[in-house]
């Protein structure tokens, strides 16, 4: 069996060892089984179905074949048509037009996918994103400038401009129409923008939510393209790109937007575009690639250009045709995403240690730092790592034209985009959701912003979210696992929020004697279960080396991801061990066996 950890470890995350606190998912008995008497799949793949609101066969068909077909039509959203119109007027004048994007993933491929849209048919059009560090986030008063020096009628802002209320009214005095494509939650008043095109507007009745802002550009451009009658295989041809952005901005994988980063990681599969196939060149990771490919490594690599440069350059690098050029372009993100590194991993074990460093660091419920010459670029990713480690909310600050700029990110059952709220007096600006969020303060704000965040985290959180949790989805014993239900459980690809990698529970499980300990408290396991089966697994367990090495001369219960390795051109599976615990110490109320003979096909 191949030990590849052991060649890694040294770039292997210090992942949490607070324990977890495990829960099964209980799903009616009766409703599992109504589902398998229409299927006749195997009950754990009809609980992991219902658990996903999947009731009647109808609806796993739609599941298991994701499909355009399956997409709302784009003209229920709010100005839809307004926005196509204008689109459709500027084009017929041969007006110029300015593609705006933020300058992360999600905005960077917005503008990439609009750009290779209207430029198949139009050439009379141009892109902007902002710089991170003089310009910020939202559509700023220089990109107005811009499209004004340009002779720009009309700008389309993707991923952003809910809230620019002064630069779409500086646009209007420059004759410039603004279209909004975002996907934030809006506060108050609209800006009074020619069209707005979010489903989180109270007055949107489409029924889809959670599109990405780059999945608002793509329903843009599949209701032009519904007008015009342009053909299905010029949207087909922008699924690579709407998959990243979903992917990468971590927004829920159901509805419209399993459908649409289905097809188009069957796209980057087979037939991603040149910059893509480059970038996936660089990435050198075996195919098929995942939804963890995407927000591990193309995403960082895209990332990297506006964090550490011009995001300019990612849209570069996805509008390419030839691939020499190509490859170069790859080639300079990975080398801008290695600096990235760098600087991010200093940034977080700097952020790490003063936390740390604090006489009472263990009792306080939320992490704060500010400290002035960090990178604005790495903030974000610095308070992620922080409240993954020691899962608390956690906001990172530095100083950027004499202000404090904090990025925030949360853990489940707190919502920080309500404490920021309570905390809005102290910002010049903030926006964001529950799990992320950014702001602005004056500097001298930050010691009273710290109190008062701790104390709304006291306040809110409770006790039994101070744990991970950790869900189980079913009760699935090693013997079940073969290529037969590997093969059905990847029909429930790709995963992400709300469509998660299902957390299996084997039970009575020992070591064979060939498990090992690795560098960073990591365990490569082999084990087996201890009903005298010689059928063994092996598998990887981060940060479980020292709960092992209590339990490993005993039985116990491991909860596990199914995964499938590649080594060697061998194909097997393998187990990721989430966490472990002594034989009988969890003990759901209703667990629900698998039965590994029962048919396995998909509807």
């Amino acid at each position: 069996m191949p030990n590849r950890e052991n060649n890694r470890n040294s770039s292997l995350p210090n992942y949490p060892t607070k324990p977890l606190r495990w829960r099964y998912l209980e799903t009616d008995p009766q409703t599992i089984a109504q589902l398998q008497a229409e299927i006749g799949l195997d009950p754990v793949f009809c609980q992991l179905l219902v658990q996903r609101g999947i009731f009647h066969k109808n609806d796993a068909v739609l599941f298991f074949r994701p499909d355009l077909t399956h997409l709302h039509d784009p003209f229920q959203m709010r100005d839809m048509d307004a926005a196509v119109q204008r689109l459709e007027m500027a084009i017929e004048k041969h007006e110029r037009i300015l593609l705006y994007g933020d300058y992360d993933v999600d905005g960077t491929t917005s503008v990439a996918l609009m750009y290779a849209f209207l430029s198949s048919f139009y050439h009379n059009i141009d892109y902007y994103l902002p710089d991170r560090e003089k310009e910020g986030y939202g559509v700023s008063m220089e990109g107005i400038a811009y499209a004004q020096a340009q002779n720009c009628k009309l700008l389309i802002a993707m991923d952003c401009g809910i809230k620019a209320h002064a630069a779409v009214e500086q646009a209007k005095t420059c004759n410039v129409d603004v279209i909004i494509c975002d996907h934030h939650l809006p506060e108050g008043a609209l800006p009074n923008a020619l069209a707005i095109l979010d489903p989180k507007r109270s007055d949107c009745n489409y029924p889809y939510k959670d599109l990405s802002g780059c999945g608002i550009a793509f329903k843009l451009a599949q209701a032009f393209a519904q007008k015009k009658q342009i053909p299905s295989e010029k949207l087909e041809n922008l699924l690579d790109l709407a998959a990243i952005s979903i992917a990468c901005d971590i927004v829920p994988i159901t509805g419209e937007n399993r459908v649409i980063a289905s097809l188009g990681l069957k796209r980057l599969n087979q037939n991603p575009r040149t910059g893509l196939w480059a970038l996936i060149q660089r990435l050198n990771k075996a195919h098929p690639l995942h939804v963890s490919d995407l927000v591990f490594g193309l995403g960082p690599m895209i990332n990297s250009a506006g964090r550490l440069g011009d995001a300019r350059d990612a849209v570069r690098l996805m509008l390419a045709t030839e691939r020499n050029s190509a490859l170069d372009m790859a080639g300079k993100l990975v080398h801008r995403n290695r600096q990235r590194r760098t600087v991010d991993y200093a940034t977080a074990a700097e952020a790490r240690q003063i936390f740390t460093n604090q006489p009472n660091w263990q009792h306080l419920k939320s992490i704060v730092l500010f400290q002035p010459d960090w990178h604005k670029g790495i903030i974000g990713i610095a308070a992620s790592r922080l409240a993954e480690e020691f899962h608390r909310p956690s906001v990172v600050l530095t100083l950027s034209n004499q202000r404090a700029v904090g990025s925030a990110r949360s853990v489940p059952g707190f919502d920080l985009y309500a404490a920021l709220q309570d905390c809005q007096d102290l910002f010049f600006s903030f926006g964001g959701h529950a799990f992320a969020a950014g702001m602005q303060m004056p500097a001298e704000n930050v010691p009273e912003f710290t109190k008062r965040f701790e104390k709304l985290v006291h306040q809110r959180l409770k006790p039994e979210d101070e744990l991970p949790l950790l869900e189980i989805t079913a009760e699935c014993a090693l013997a079940s696992l073969n290529y037969r239900f590997w093969k059905t459980l990847s029909r429930f690809e790709p995963f992400g929020p709300h469509n998660r990698n299902p957390v299996f529970w084997a039970k009575n499980v020992v070591d064979t004697g060939k498990s090992k300990l690795l560098d960073n408290n990591h365990v490569r396991f082999h084990i087996r279960q201890a009903d005298g089966t010689s059928m063994s697994f092996s598998g990887i367990g981060y940060g479980l080396g020292a709960r092992f090495q209590e339990l490993r001369h005993s039985v116990f219960d491991i909860a596990y991801n199914l995964r499938e390795e590649n080594w060697n051109g061998q194909r097997f599976l393998a187990l990721t061990v989430k966490d472990l615990l002594p034989s009988g110490v969890f003990s759901p109320s209703r667990p629900l066996k698998s039965e590994s003979n029962a048919a396995i096909n998909p509807p």
